[in-house]
């Protein structure tokens, strides 16, 4: 009679946050990066609203590039790279001369630390709807 190892819980679970994860970048991240559904970033008049709007795009840029090398088994990494989006668009939405994109990025970076919240945990779902949104929001702000 053979005896097995039993397989311990956590993989299943890696598992599940290797899809979620993957999940998220397909849906949002890789959107904002390969597309560039942040188009109209860059083009917005008076102030600094441009610049804002032009850093904001290179943030999700490095985002994307950042997460990208984190794996799936280590969420606590995905939660850290999440805050520190979440903080560059809080700095980001401080230099806005522009009310509607200000609002914007606050609200988006107040969204990026709930969904890190939950990727930390292994969930991906929110991170996901986030990515997936987050063009059209701050894309709209920025035309």
């Amino acid at each position: 009679m053979r005896k097995y190892m039993r397989m311990p819980t956590g993989i299943k679970r890696e598992g599940a946050m290797r899809y979620g994860v993957v999940r998220a970048l397909a849906g949002g991240v890789v959107l904002l990066g390969a597309s560039g559904l942040l188009g109209g970033c860059g083009s917005m008049g008076g102030g600094d609203s441009g610049q804002v709007c032009t850093d904001t795009k290179k943030a999700f840029q490095q985002y994307i590039t950042q997460v990208r090398s984190v794996s799936a088994a280590e969420p606590g990494q995905w939660r850290q790279a999440t805050e520190q989006l979440a903080g560059r668009l809080d700095g980001l939405a401080g230099k806005a001369g522009d009310a509607k994109l200000k609002k914007a990025l606050k609200a988006e970076a107040d969204r990026l630390r709930t969904a890190a919240s939950a990727v930390g945990t292994g969930d991906a779902s929110q991170l996901n709807t986030v990515m997936k949104d987050t063009p059209t929001r701050i894309g709209s702000a920025c035309d």
